[in-house]
């Protein structure tokens, strides 16, 4: 039976990501990004002059925004994405003033298919408010396993998920339904003593690869020995400590309601587009 091209491709071990995230607690997880998005979720919900009653924080995999948002939101559920057979969400229709989520939905296999259901769970003028790991995030391992590999093994396996944009989380806000959506970037640049102290981070975080199509037999020495060295040899500062990027992509956007503001009607623009565009050239 052929595919159902309408069926999103499964990225993710669901099952392989719960068990990553267990083993993070137990090795005592690395929260800097963690702490850094709720810290940074506060700011911006602070500048939302409104009281959120019933919200929702989906896939959070620790207790960093419930704490942070303890005094700001009156009821806050949680919904743990690993512990769910499918990502149906177990949200009600018009249930929610507010949906959150930090660093979670990067591991989600169908993003367009959660945010319609958050949008579907938001009240009339709710809002969502997410960050998601994207961009080109780790992009400096990406690049130094792909060359250490094709050195090494003669080929290249999946080991880096592939991330989403700006621009394609944008459109899927608009996609989902969402109005005034908006997306923004804070990129994180990390600095360590060498890779395998950046691999030892990315286990305390539960990052580690979960890919379905990865390569299941171990690592061979002589491989990871050569990424740790290109990766100094390409992507170390003068000091010789080596840099490691994180992009958190911020996504926000409000279900629709008569309150907020309206695209124009076309035809109702006073100014003409082609004379602004005609206005006077400057030239150096």
């Amino acid at each position: 039976m052929a595919p159902n091209p309408t069926t999103p491709p499964v990225l993710f071990d669901r099952g392989l990501l719960r068990t990553r995230q267990d083993r993070a607690r137990r090795l005592g997880t690395a929260s800097f990004l963690l702490d850094r998005v709720a810290e940074d979720m506060v700011e911006r919900l602070d500048a939302v002059l409104r009281q959120f009653k019933h919200a929702a924080d989906i896939g959070t995999a620790a207790d960093q925004v419930r704490l942070a948002l303890a005094g700001r939101v009156e009821q806050l559920e949680p919904i743990d994405l690993t512990a769910l057979k499918t990502e149906t969400l177990p949200l009600q229709p018009q249930s929610l003033d507010l949906a959150v989520s930090a660093l979670a939905l990067q591991f989600v296999n169908d993003l367009p298919g959660v945010l319609a259901q958050i949008r579907r769970a938001l009240k009339p003028d709710g809002l969502l408010l997410a960050a998601m790991i994207g961009g080109d995030t780790l992009s400096e391992l990406r690049q130094s396993f792909a060359a250490a590999e094709t050195e090494c093994e003669s080929g290249v396996s999946p080991r880096v998920a592939p991330f989403a944009d700006l621009r394609d989380v944008g459109s899927l806000l608009q996609r989902a339904g969402l109005a005034l959506p908006v997306t923004d970037v804070d990129r994180v640049v990390v600095r360590y003593d060498h890779a395998f102290a950046l691999m030892a981070d990315l286990r305390r975080m539960g990052a580690t690869n979960i890919l379905v199509e990865r390569r299941r037999k171990p690592t061979r020495r002589a491989t990871l020995s050569r990424m740790a060295q290109i990766y100094g040899e390409r992507f170390a500062d003068g000091d010789g400590r080596i840099r490691a990027t994180f992009d958190v992509i911020w996504l926000s956007g409000w279900a629709p309601h008569q309150s907020q503001q309206q695209p124009l009607q076309p035809g109702s623009a006073k100014a003409s587009l082609a004379a602004a565009v005609k206005g006077p050239v400057n030239r150096g």
